[in-house]
């Protein structure tokens, strides 16, 4: 109470020096004219009557608005529902100030919230995922007729398990990561495709790869993982047959890849591109995250590339990837 006491006086220190100023002027008027000194004392009991009850009234106010105040500091963190009515325009616009700082800070935690749920929960099945090749090199090994080409292909489904776990934690930031140049779009293709070469031999699936001069604008880094995402995809979904990758004939900046898999049902096709979405067809028995087109689509847009996807149910997926430069806000 006397903290609150002391800071009103010094709060009113002002009013009371400006009250002081004009007795100090009353008075010497009141000597320059030769008034009685019994009627200067008189108006002086009077005016310092009528502040002191003015300011009772206003300490007494005060108290109660700063233990509210208190109060609602202590809450703020939940609502602003102990919040007085302003007895001023600058109360009103420091109210209007700390009511939008609340909101933006509710929608801050509402978004770290979910962004935490979804981390969780992708780690939650990217750890389930990645114990099918633990487990499949285990049994390998304990069997004692371990074959080197099988090890290997478990192995490097557990370092690709990784290279995406890292990009899709990188990719919030991939903005300041980017440098971009012009490169030949064959060589970035045949470095995603040396990449991935044991995969297609255990797999006796067929690379078509047709030779192109184009030359893309992109950042090297970036538009491999994403084109290393697209031929893992197609791996993975294609049991036999082919996979193709060839330029557009009608539009010569577009990159084609294609197999020859399971394909994609109609109703999930918009979807696969989004976050976590890992659809239904032909996929139930694999475990996947659902973030590996889903990257490559945020990733190629960032770089100011598109992608498209066309399907048919067991006959194939192709990937459409626009090569030409789109302005975006990076």
């Amino acid at each position: 109470m006397m903290r609150l006491v002391k800071t009103f006086v010094k709060e009113r220190m002002k009013n009371m020096l400006l009250f002081l100023s004009f007795f100090a002027i009353m008075l010497t008027v009141f000597f320059l004219y030769s008034a009685r000194l019994d009627m200067v004392i008189y108006a002086f009991i009077l005016c310092a009557a009528l502040v002191i009850i003015v300011d009772a009234v206003g300490l007494c106010r005060y108290i109660g608005r700063m233990k509210q105040l208190e109060y609602v500091k202590r809450k703020v963190l939940y609502d602003l529902d102990g919040l007085q009515e302003p007895s001023c325009e600058s109360e009103l616009m420091y109210q209007e100030m700390l009511i939008k700082l609340f909101e933006d800070r509710q929608r801050l935690e509402s978004r770290v919230r979910i962004e935490r749920k979804e981390m969780e929960e992708y780690y939650m099945l990217w750890a389930h995922q990645i114990k099918t090749p633990i487990a499949a090199m285990n049994i390998l090994l304990q069997s004692g007729k371990a074959d080197e080409r099988e090890l290997s292909a478990e192995l490097f489904k557990i370092e690709q398990y990784v290279e995406m776990v890292l990009g899709y934690l990188r990719t919030e930031q991939m903005t300041s990561d980017l440098t971009l140049k012009e490169y030949e779009l064959l060589d970035v293709i045949r470095q995603a495709v040396r990449k991935y070469s044991k995969l297609f031999i255990l797999q006796k699936i067929k690379l078509n790869l047709e030779e192109t001069d184009y030359r893309v604008v992109t950042d090297e880094k970036w538009f491999l993982f994403a084109l290393e995402q697209i031929l893992s995809n197609a791996l993975k979904y294609t049991k036999e047959g082919s996979i193709s990758i060839y330029m557009d004939k009608e539009r010569s900046d577009t990159l084609i890849i294609e197999d020859t898999g399971i394909g994609i049902s109609p109703e999930d096709l918009p979807r696969v591109v989004e976050k976590g979405f890992t659809g239904y067809n032909g996929r139930s028995g694999r475990k996947s995250t659902g973030l590996g087109l889903y990257l490559t689509k945020q990733i190629l847009e960032k770089l100011g590339h598109t992608i498209k996807l066309e399907s048919e149910v067991g006959a194939g997926t192709r990937v459409y990837i626009y090569l030409g430069r789109e302005k975006k806000n990076l």
